[in-house]
């Protein structure tokens, strides 16, 4: 299937795989190297991603790590507009999508810097996030913590009518590796999820140095890397349209030969 996102009245192609660079403005995500918290280091970031070929920028400022510190949500919108200004003010055409599970976190990002996605890492648990992201017209990632395919694919098909009858169009689906999951649990849903292509929607996946992989190796995140590539490169295999990744040179030249091994 080939897909497009419509960000600001411009389509985006996804024919061939886009990199979404993880910019993280918190004390405590879960991969040390992905966070930044100067204003110097926030815009050498944005800058390092699109310099290594990475089409999107996604700004989180909330970590998701099992036993990370509770944000409130003024917190959250206070580093939000901190990092937001310096990424819009480093790269202002660069496709910027912002994850939260609050949908007024969500207004605040598009209506004040004009955010171009939203990433919700709350399968939608914020019961006035469907409803936000329809108003305000802009593509919204829904991503499942469903423990098997079959779960996922359920809950999926439920959540994404519940958007349709509410007028939003561009939806992208995120399978949720490492969230409400067992590691065995992970790897099954990525041996099965060519799969989800039955819904007929662009999927991201996020896999990027997370336990899955560094604890079946024993090793650290750190050294996660090589175990992070490999399973990028599934993915693509499988049908993912977007990967969201720190290590974004090495996802784009997984594409680039991923896209000429396909054509």
């Amino acid at each position: 299937m080939e897909y497009t996102l419509n960000i600001k009245g411009k389509l985006l192609d996804l024919k061939e795989p886009q990199v979404m660079g993880i910019l993280n403005v918190t004390p405590d995500s879960f991969f040390a190297g992905s966070r930044k918290q100067t204003e110097q280091e926030i815009a050498q970031r944005a800058n390092e991603i699109v310099e290594q070929g990475g089409t999107m920028i996604d700004v989180g400022a909330y970590s998701t790590r099992p036993g990370a510190e509770e944000v409130t949500a003024e917190e959250e919108m206070r580093r939000l507009r901190m990092a937001l200004a310096i990424v819009r003010h480093e790269q202002p055409d660069v496709p910027l999508s912002v994850d939260t599970f609050r949908a007024d976190v969500a207004r605040m990002v598009v209506e004040e810097f004009g955010a171009d996605i939203i990433n919700d890492v709350g399968e939608g648990c914020d019961k006035d996030m469907f409803r936000m992201v329809a108003r305000l017209h802009v593509p919204y990632i829904l991503m499942s913590v469903q423990k098997d395919l079959h779960d996922t694919l359920m809950v999926f098909a439920q959540k994404v009518q519940m958007l349709r009858d509410l007028g939003q169009n561009d939806i992208i689906l995120d399978p949720g590796f490492g969230f409400g999951k067992t590691l065995d649990d992970n790897y099954r849903l990525m041996a099965e999820m060519e799969k989800l292509q039955v819904m007929q929607l662009p999927l991201l996946v996020g896999i990027s140095r997370k336990s899955m992989i560094y604890k079946l190796l024993g090793i650290t995140q750190d050294e996660a890397l090589n175990g992070t590539t490999f399973l990028n490169t599934i993915a693509l295999m499988k049908g993912a349209n977007i990967l969201r990744v720190h290590d974004v040179k090495e996802a784009v030249e997984i594409v680039k030969m991923y896209d000429r091994i396909r054509n």
